[in-house]
């Protein structure tokens, strides 16, 4: 509910890790995203300080990401921000890493081109026979008869 969901554009900076786990696959990469500024002395862009993130894909995403992205590929990534602490041993100061999981993972169109392949879906299980379709219409009211022609004779 209150998740702090970041979109990042960066490049692959290490090769996807894919893993089958029990359950599901899961994959994961650095991503480099590099601040840009408009230099006003020199009238040139200057690349800033560069962030590092790790980020997680799970299921069908894993899969996809492992059969397509590639060190030093541009990317967007979204998905949700997650910053751990940790003390390492034999270090004074707390580890830090910023981890996102992502939702969505696409390659970024505005420095290059792509080819997109729609996945295989995975197989699903027959059934043995198909059922036929229940009939669903109402049948037609019966005729109503008609009393006077039909109603039996009095015998005395």
């Amino acid at each position: 509910m209150n998740e702090t969901v970041v979109c990042v554009v960066g490049n692959v900076a290490t090769r996807p890790v894919y893993r089958e786990l029990p359950n599901g696959p899961s994959a994961r990469f650095r991503l480099a995203v590099t601040a840009r500024y408009w230099d006003r002395e020199k009238n040139v862009w200057t690349d800033g300080h560069t962030n590092f993130f790790t980020v997680w894909a799970n299921r069908q995403l894993a899969v996809n990401v492992a059969a397509s992205v590639e060190v030093g590929q541009p990317l967007m990534v979204q998905g949700r921000l997650k910053v751990r602490t940790e003390m390492r041993e034999g270090q004074q100061q707390a580890w830090a890493s910023a981890d996102i999981d992502a939702v969505t993972i696409g390659h970024d169109l505005t420095r290059g081109t792509a080819a997109f392949r729609r996945s295989a879906k995975p197989d699903t299980p027959t059934r043995a026979e198909p059922r036929p379709e229940p009939q669903w219409e109402t049948p037609p009211p019966a005729e109503p008869e008609d009393r006077h022609d039909s109603a039996p004779a009095l015998v005395t």
